[in-house]
């Protein structure tokens, strides 16, 4: 009962918080439009004998500047193994860093827009880091209503690909209307082998029984509700009311075999946000307890006030799968001028590219350098008590460079 009421409180509390932030967008939005509109007021024909003393001369005016855009959501797909993560980063090769110049090329943005994309009203729906991946990426941003995205995606590398845009409200903000985050975990069945087998000859050949992929699934059930998280991530308290999460669900696949004959199954996790590593230590808490290198009783400690030395799996394998918008959906899916947020009809595209560019880079890398194989070797060193501060950090099978890095970011 107690947990209900907690989640009916925190449903009531980021309503409010998304409708505030909802205000301060526009109001953002609107005072970028007065300080542009301030900076247009130039005397040009002094401006210009000024620029001709100098030997430049002003650019002529372009039409496509004046193209109307409206707010828009797009849907993205991408691998991001060879990228420094989603968001823009000056000198760093990013996702956002290669759809603005397509953008910019295609005049679905302006040079000043390019420049400084808040001026477009630009949000994404949830940050990943270097090295991970998102199957349905979802953000917002103003559009021009004619758009081709063959060519649009023609100017894209082969590793991002633009499925689908929809005409949205006018306050839609991709982050603050986003009431849940799915993330998938994908990872080869030999990681839950027992502690005490040898695993380096069976990499390839080991077979997970139905009874120890139950006990996956029981595991992974314990994280679902309203928890505390603070030992799930870094640099939070337990008194901090941020380290409170809402785990809808938690669930695993059946086991499938990849192109080189390997076992893996993919981990599903649904949430209202995820902190900062909260899901890779969240896997790598569940393969230990399953491993045999702890209990479940550990698990029950770290929900609590203790401050426990918990394993953080490798980044490899972790994909943002779905952002949620079933309150907007609701709201204004059926209103007749905009479309619900669910890209079915791009659904087999995207189906497509997670398999081609996502997943197969997974399996190669996991078959090639047995990152996996590497990270279970060290989970005897943690001591899944309670951790002091000075106490050495345990070594890291992330010694080797890894195709993988840090998850979702505090949203």
């Amino acid at each position: 009962m107690s947990e209900a009421l907690d989640k009916l409180e925190m449903e009531k509390e980021a309503r409010k918080e998304a409708k505030e932030l909802e205000g301060e967008a526009v109001k953002d939005a609107n005072r970028i439009k007065r300080t542009l509109k301030r900076k247009k007021w130039v005397d040009w024909k002094e401006q210009d004998e000024k620029d001709a003393a100098n030997g430049v001369k002003r650019a002529p005016f372009d039409p496509a500047d004046r193209i109307k855009r409206k707010k828009s959501a797009i849907l993205l797909s991408y691998c991001g193994a060879n990228y420094y993560g989603m968001q823009r980063n000056p000198g760093m090769q990013t996702i956002e860093e290669e759809l603005f110049k397509a953008m910019l090329k295609h005049k679905w943005i302006t040079e000043d827009s390019f420049e400084q994309i808040q001026i477009s009203c630009f949000q994404r729906a949830a940050r990943t880091d270097k090295g991970v991946s998102a199957a349905r990426q979802v953000c917002s941003v103003k559009l021009p209503e004619e758009l081709d995205l063959e060519a649009f995606n023609a100017d894209l590398p082969q590793q991002i690909r633009l499925f689908g845009v929809e005409r949205v409200t006018k306050g839609f903000n991709a982050k603050d209307q986003c009431n849940a985050r799915t993330y998938t975990y994908t990872l080869p069945t030999v990681a839950f082998a027992s502690f005490e087998e040898k695993v380096d000859d069976v990499h390839d050949t080991f077979r997970i029984s139905p009874e120890l992929l139950q006990k996956v699934k029981e595991t992974l059930k314990l994280y679902e509700g309203t928890k505390n998280f603070h030992n799930f991530t870094s640099k939070k308290s337990f008194l901090d009311p941020s380290s409170k999460r809402f785990i809808m669900s938690f669930t695993s696949s059946e086991p499938f075999r990849s192109p080189q004959d390997i076992e893996f199954v993919t981990l599903k996790v649904k949430g209202q946000s995820f902190m900062l590593h909260q899901i890779r230590k969240m896997v790598g808490l569940a393969i230990a307890i399953v491993r045999g290198n702890t209990t479940a009783a550990t698990l029950e400690r770290a929900l609590t006030e203790e401050r426990l030395d918990l394993p953080m799996a490798p980044g490899l394998g972790l994909v943002l799968d779905t952002v949620h918008y079933e309150r907007y959906n609701d709201r204004y899916g059926k209103d007749g001028i905009h479309n619900p947020l669910t890209w079915q009809a791009q659904e087999a595209q995207v189906q497509e590219f997670i398999e081609r560019e996502i997943f197969s880079q997974i399996y190669k890398t996991e078959a090639e350098q047995r990152n996996m194989l590497d990270w279970i070797g060290t989970l005897h060193y943690h001591s899944y008590d309670t951790r002091t501060e000075d106490a050495p950090p345990p070594p890291s099978s992330e010694g080797k460079k890894v195709k993988g890095g840090d998850d979702d970011n505090d949203e």
